[in-house]
């Protein structure tokens, strides 16, 4: 089974920068569909992002469009979620996810695989 783990989060002004990082251990991510997902306070969970396992195609939600961007490193079984340009309403905890069947789905039941997430607070 596959364990994901996230890290990078952390408190941060607003208009600043952070990088997240989801690494896995006990399986390969290299032919998964990575998504990133953020809760915040009294929330529901929401899409933030995927990327398909090639990595050669990226899909972003529109609150994060053009600030966001997700890469990864299936060398490093590693994937990465730069956040540039935060805004106070980015506060949320993060979660990675995999998705084992390579689907690009905005939807959590697609994921088969979560970490345990990592807080992002942007004050004002």
């Amino acid at each position: 089974q596959v364990q994901l783990v996230e890290s990078g989060g952390g408190l941060v002004q607003a208009g600043g920068s952070l990088r997240l990082s989801c690494a896995a251990s006990g399986g390969a991510l290299s032919r998964s569909t990575m998504g990133w997902f953020r809760q915040s306070p009294g929330k529901e969970r929401e899409f933030v992002g995927l990327i398909r396992w090639s990595g050669s195609s990226t899909y972003y939600a529109d609150s994060v469009k053009g600030r966001f961007t997700i890469s990864r490193d299936n060398a490093k079984n590693t994937v990465y979620l730069q956040m540039n340009s935060l805004k106070p309403e980015d506060t949320a905890v993060y979660y990675c996810a995999a998705d084992y069947q390579r689907s690009a789905s905005a939807y959590e039941s697609a994921y088969d695989a979560w970490g345990q997430g990592t807080q992002v607070t942007v004050s004002s």
